[in-house]
């Protein structure tokens, strides 16, 4: 059994970080049920619950703590599940302290009330039972989702309960989206994702693996030729961005993408038992300041590094990863290089990456994020010895499906337009939501767009009756 610490009263308990370091099972281990009552008994129940309003699908949370308080979790459950599909994945994976915990009254003295926490504990207990599945009767309406990540589980959901044919389609070889190839299993193990995605088969949606659409078939298809009524894109932000810096191509150089999906979906983490390997050197540099930077450079330690450093070119206090995050990679022993930038890669005559030159940085005027400027040092310009680089500085939107749909709108970025308040788009019957529209963000603000398209796509069919 691994090895727990608790470092306050009603924390999360979780791996012993010089343990954790070395596997892959879940960092934070869950409240008991006693942990869980006690942590829900420090809820107010305030009359004015502005911590729902900070929730991007709002869920009722007074409400389903309080029924935690009297340990009727189930209840608790049907509660958050009434707007969130996924509470045992957004418990582990949202950002609670930037939205519902943020305006949490009891947190203006004391911390604040441990939301996510108490709704992955809910999410975790109603995942081990047989959960009853509720739909309305068949409306007749057959609707496509492009995409299987937060957004159109999501939507999907919604759609399904309230009685229309649901088909996904799914580009991998296994759905989830980033929820499976991004993030982690000792952040978000996947069976929790694939126990969420059997209950949405068990509401009737299909799910379609392999599936590219743009290539197996054009949204004008699905329309035309598969009968669809209408569809949700939700293909998320998968295209990588890259520096271009010189020696980009040498080898070692990898995308945080490409990385991640190897060791998460493809299972690089126990080659050879598995097909896919993934060169992980001795000393490994991660580009970037947020999440999917610590997850790059935490996996990279699970998987054998004697070195990782964080390459970023502001200071501490501008790091966009949640705190949570980049405590527990120190913890682990990520090295962090703050207003240090990359300026170019250095090779070997064979084609393979030995380091990685930097220059210092300072702090001078905020720029238009709100967030001071980074300037270079002259002359401070020094070569830190690596031999595996990973670029996590963001991503945007696959160009496929937009590419072979001219009548669907999108911005200078490849981003499709769509109404923030409707998810509609420039095209009849076609909704888009989460990070294919706004970039890459949360995955309970995918959700939260997810079921705003599902609402409008409900009253489009309805309409069309």
């Amino acid at each position: 059994m691994a090895k727990q610490i608790i470092p306050k009263k009603y924390a999360m308990p979780h791996q012993d970080p010089q343990v954790r370091a070395k596997n892959f099972d879940e960092v934070a281990l869950g409240y008991t049920e006693e942990l869980a009552v006690a942590e829900a008994e420090r809820c107010l129940n305030c009359k004015k619950p502005f911590c729902k309003e900070g929730c991007p699908v709002s869920v009722d949370i007074p409400e389903f703590i309080a029924l935690v308080k009297e340990r009727k979790f189930e209840e608790a459950a049907k509660v958050i599940k009434r707007t969130n599909a996924l509470p045992a994945v957004c418990g582990r994976v949202c950002p609670q302290e930037n939205q519902c915990e943020k305006f949490c009254v009891v947190g203006k003295k004391n911390e604040p009330v441990g939301i996510g926490r108490l709704e992955r504990f809910v999410g975790d207990y109603i995942v081990q039972k047989d959960e009853r599945i509720e739909k309305a009767e068949p409306t007749g309406y057959k609707v496509a989702i492009v995409g299987s990540g937060p957004a159109g589980l999501a939507c999907a959901a919604d759609l399904a309960r309230l009685g229309h044919s649901v088909t996904m389609y799914e580009a991998l070889h296994t759905p989830g989206g980033v929820l499976m190839y991004g993030i982690p299993e000792f952040r978000l193990p996947k069976a929790i994702v694939q126990k969420e995605i059997e209950n949405l088969k068990k509401m009737g949606v299909e799910i379609e693996t392999n599936a590219i659409i743009g290539q197996i078939a054009s949204l004008d298809e699905l329309f035309k030729e598969e009968g669809f009524d209408a569809a949700f894109l939700g293909t998320g932000a998968g295209t990588p961005y890259f520096m271009n810096l010189p020696g980009e191509n040498y080898n070692g150089v990898y995308s945080a993408n490409e990385f991640l999906t190897r060791s998460n979906l493809m299972k690089a983490y126990c080659f050879p038992e598995c097909d896919t390997p993934v060169k992980v050197g001795k000393k490994v540099a991660v580009l970037g300041g947020g999440n999917v930077a610590m997850d790059a450079a935490r996996t990279a330690l699970r998987l054998g590094a004697e070195e990782v450093y964080i390459v970023y070119r502001r200071s501490r206090a501008e790091l966009p990863a949640r705190l949570e995050e980049v405590e527990h990679a120190e913890e682990e022993g990520v090295q962090f290089l703050f207003l240090t930038n990359p300026t170019r890669y250095v090779g070997s005559e064979d084609g393979w990456l030995t380091g990685l030159e930097c220059i210092k940085m300072e702090l001078g005027e905020p720029d238009a994020s709100g967030r001071r400027k980074p300037v270079p040092i002259p002359g401070s310009e020094y070569v830190l010895p690596v031999d595996v680089a990973i670029v996590a500085i963001g991503q945007g939107p696959n160009p496929l499906l937009t590419n072979t749909t001219p009548d669907l709108e999108t911005n200078k970025r490849g981003n499709i337009v769509a109404d923030e308040s409707t998810g509609k788009t420039s095209k009849e019957g076609v909704y888009a939501g989460g990070d294919v529209v706004t970039g890459a963000a949360t995955v309970i603000k995918a959700m939260g767009a997810g079921r705003t398209a599902a609402k409008s796509i409900h009253e489009y069919l309805l309409s069309k009756s």
